[in-house]
């Protein structure tokens, strides 16, 4: 049985931390927002506003925790998620990397689902 709070407190120190690199740069109106739902166990680093004229709202990352399991929903940057959070200490065989087809997860060295 996994620690549901530890893992919870791995995912939200990992998203403050990409959070602090500041990752929309010199656009200064867009907003880089952490959201948590540590009841239904979805976390998410979005970016909203305005550059210029057009409106701008993006998931950078979408990480879920189903069970045992720690799901990589969404991960737009260079950042390799699921090596950081081993080296958190969220075991290889407990992250999903869910942005892959189930057919390519196989070949990740990481949870099938």
């Amino acid at each position: 049985m996994v620690d549901l709070n530890k893992y919870q407190t791995i995912i939200q120190d990992l998203l403050q931390e990409i959070h602090s690199y500041d990752i929309s740069g010199s656009r200064n109106s867009i907003e880089s927002q952490i959201i948590l739902d540590t009841e239904r166990n979805h976390y998410l680093l979005i970016d909203v506003g305005w550059e210029q004229k057009q409106f701008v709202y993006g998931t950078i990352i979408h990480l879920d925790i189903k069970g045992d399991k720690v799901w990589i929903q969404r991960n737009n940057t260079e950042i390799d998620l699921a090596k950081r959070l081993v080296e958190k200490g969220i075991p290889k065989e407990n992250i999903v990397i869910g942005l892959h087809s189930p057919f390519m997860r196989r070949f990740s060295g990481y949870a099938m689902s």
